[in-house]
């Protein structure tokens, strides 16, 4: 059966809102300081070895990856380390669904949740590129509906690994077999074209790989090509992912 949604996700959302609200600064500078060291470390370090990289200063070339791949880790680490923590440890959605609320309503609330945070993080990093010159176009601003569609996409998929996982090791497994080869593999670091073929054959299937196509030419100043298809393909594993996550946490919760 697909997901019954309704409003009643709202205060699920509220109620994650208000809990990190009182944590706000140590989370977003946890969030923002892996992301930044990669971007000034080695957009300047390797950067200056670099005269350029498809026709632009490596750090900027980095800074597109960047934004991508802080929404992925803020959405991922929420939606496994945060949301399990919730559902298996304290609880708490336990509680909630002895309220006039659903599974589907509360697995709504922590995605929508999760790539709202990852949002931030994107939008922080944004901040940071504007304040080092590395902002080009107004166009730069359709990174925040890339980022928030990206987030949603990252934060399914965590949702479905939280629906299945026993335990926090468990989640080492998804980070060693899904996030750091998406991370090495979808042009964080370095143009795709780069890998031999058959590994730009599995690239081109990444969710990561798609954000990032459609962000570098935009905080290049200009518009991405194949935009319809790399949008499809974000929406497509939000989508997925939300419904199999809502059908695994039904099966969890309600057996």
């Amino acid at each position: 059966m697909l997901p019954q949604l309704s409003w009643r996700f709202v205060p699920v959302w509220r109620r994650n809102f208000l809990v990190w609200k009182k944590l706000a600064l140590p989370s977003m500078l946890g969030n923002l300081a892996d992301p930044m060291f990669y971007m000034l470390g080695l957009g300047f370090g390797i950067g200056a070895l670099l005269p350029s990289v498809g026709g632009v200063p490596y750090i900027q070339f980095l800074a597109a990856g960047t934004v991508c791949y802080s929404t992925m880790n803020s959405a991922t680490f929420e939606a496994l380390y945060s949301a399990f923590s919730r559902m298996h440890v304290q609880k708490t959605w336990l509680a909630i669904i002895n309220a006039p609320l659903t599974v589907d309503d509360v697995v709504l609330g922590e995605w929508l949740w999760a790539a709202s945070k990852s949002l931030l993080s994107g939008l922080a990093i944004l901040v940071v590129m504007a304040a080092l010159g590395l902002v080009k176009s107004a166009l730069v601003l359709w990174l925040v509906p890339l980022v928030a569609l990206s987030g949603l996409a990252f934060a399914g998929m965590g949702l479905v690994v939280t629906a299945v996982s026993p335990s926090y090791d468990f989640f080492m497994y998804y980070f060693t077999l899904v996030v750091s080869p998406m991370m090495l593999l979808s042009g964080v670091f370095y143009p795709v074209e780069q890998l031999p073929a058959w590994l730009q054959t599995v690239s081109a299937v990444l969710p990561l790989t798609h954000a990032i196509h459609l962000a570098r030419p935009l905080v290049n100043g200009t518009v991405p090509a194949g935009i319809a298809t790399s949008v499809a393909v974000l929406a497509a594993y939000a989508l997925v992912s939300f419904v199999v996550a809502v059908r695994l946490t039904r099966r969890r919760l309600l057996s």
